[in-house]
């Protein structure tokens, strides 16, 4: 190949992720659903069953309980706080739930994506397409350098924090099947318990 054709190879390429984000931010979704831009696919997720939403607000209860310091947390109904997309590029994801300390203020004046600079942990709970939170989440919040994944698996009944992330992956996984807890190191310095996400 010549340098020529790799050179509009290459812009070809650019603009074909220019047209494919465009279209992503002008969408428009129905009430309850939620459109993300995972690894180059416009993803569209219908509204969450109750046992999703169940399991986010024991989360954030015990958050708000148990952590050394003040959290705020934005999940994508607004149990919280409204919710909040982070822009982690290539990828454009809105978490189940995002946490950050309250001092540094992330969420204030925040725009609907925002950078993952001061996020303290993000959690998914699988739906419909659990992979896109076992896989592709994943790789999108460790290439954000996001320091703490939560991934609550309802189909295999297991809770997994991924820490230390480098490039586009975890190098800490603590895996812990429904019942067990799960500790949660700083900046909240407590077990997380699982007992009621059966």
């Amino acid at each position: 190949m010549t340098v020529m054709a790799a050179h509009e190879q290459a812009s070809a390429k650019r603009a074909e992720r220019d047209d494919l984000l465009q279209a992503f931010l002008t969408l428009h979704t129905p009430d309850g659903y939620r459109a993300e831009l995972i690894e180059g696919e416009i993803v569209v997720s219908p509204p969450p069953y109750g046992h999703h939403e169940h399991v986010i607000a024991r989360i954030i209860r015990q958050i708000h309980k148990h952590s050394r310091q003040e959290m705020l947390c934005s999940g994508h109904k607004g149990l919280v706080l409204p919710g909040i997309g982070g822009l982690f590029p290539p990828n454009h994801v809105i978490p189940d739930l995002t946490v950050v300390p309250e001092e540094p203020g992330v969420f204030k004046g925040a725009p609907p994506w925002m950078e993952a600079e001061g996020v303290a942990l993000v959690v998914e709970v699988t739906s419909s397409k659990p992979d896109r939170d076992r896989i592709d989440k994943r790789r999108a919040y460790a290439q954000a350098g996001i320091p703490l994944y939560l991934l609550v698996d309802r189909d295999q009944e297991t809770v997994t924090l991924f820490g230390r992330p480098e490039r586009d992956d975890y190098a800490k996984v603590v895996p812990a099947a429904f019942g067990r807890s799960v500790p949660l190191p700083d900046p909240f310095g407590f077990e997380l318990d699982t007992g009621d996400f059966l």
